[in-house]
């Protein structure tokens, strides 16, 4: 009953605005409105079958796109929670280096891709770095949350126990940061998609953002269309895949 709940509100919002633009675009109304030839302005059904029809290249481009995310957010995650337990523990780290981790938010990653496809060439190298610069931030501040947040009277607790500062990192501050450290993963693998989408923009060969930048040019809107949705899918995927991972993680939750 609780995901029919959940489940069907957004889906009835979604059909009714599929439908809304199939009959906007199929009558030439959202072309007339936007003032565009027909052709730019697919429907939803011309990506639906150009999604089928080129499957193939579609398939190949994105599982390209799908490796960059995943290698990417992983090497966010380690360096992210890596950063926060040294930041937790390490007073002066923390006070030098976490304000440069927020000034490292102020720049426009798309400005970055440029020179670090310069430094590292076309490779796979400059991708990983966009998508980790842009995931690093919600992990490492959310766990640093979770690892400030914990019951004092639970670190006093194990200390009157005689245990050391690794066991309490291990035993208490770690597992209660768990909740934070997932809401920041959650976070960051939504938006790796848009990190891996901008290092192929600037520098490559394949991928789901280089064929969107083939398409546009060649004005093949509906197959644009259909890189986005599967990059839509893809980011809600793995969201979904960190949520259920969360679930069975942290079951006392």
């Amino acid at each position: 009953m609780n995901v029919v709940r959940d489940w069907v509100p957004p889906l009835f919002l979604v059909a009714l605005f599929l439908a809304a633009w199939q009959v906007a675009a199929s009558t030439g109304f959202l072309a007339e409105t936007l003032g565009l030839d027909p052709l730019l302005v697919p429907s939803p059904s011309e990506v639906a079958a150009v999604l089928w029809e080129d499957r193939q290249i579609l398939a190949e481009n994105a599982l390209v796109t799908l490796i960059e995310v995943v290698a990417g957010f992983a090497l966010a995650l380690v360096v992210g929670v890596a950063a926060a337990v040294g930041f937790h523990l390490f007073e002066p780290l923390r006070r030098a280096a976490y304000p440069l981790a927020v000034a490292s938010q102020t720049i426009p990653v798309i400005v970055i891709a440029p020179i670090l496809v310069v430094w590292f060439g076309y490779g796979i190298g400059p991708k990983l770095a966009i998508i980790a610069l842009i995931c690093f931030f919600p992990i490492a501040v959310n766990t640093l949350d979770g690892l400030r947040s914990v019951d004092r009277d639970l670190i006093g607790m194990m200390r009157s126990l005689d245990a050391n500062r690794r066991r309490i990192l291990t035993s208490v501050e770690l597992p209660s940061a768990l909740p934070n450290l997932f809401s920041g993963a959650k976070i960051a693998v939504a938006v790796a998609v848009i990190g891996a989408v901008f290092g192929e923009w600037v520098g490559a060969s394949e991928g789901l953002g280089y064929l969107i930048l083939q398409d546009n040019a060649q004005l093949l809107t509906d197959r644009l269309f259909a890189a986005v949705f599967l990059l839509s899918v893809m980011a809600m995927l793995l969201f979904g895949a960190i949520s259920l991972i969360e679930r069975f993680t942290i079951r006392w939750r």
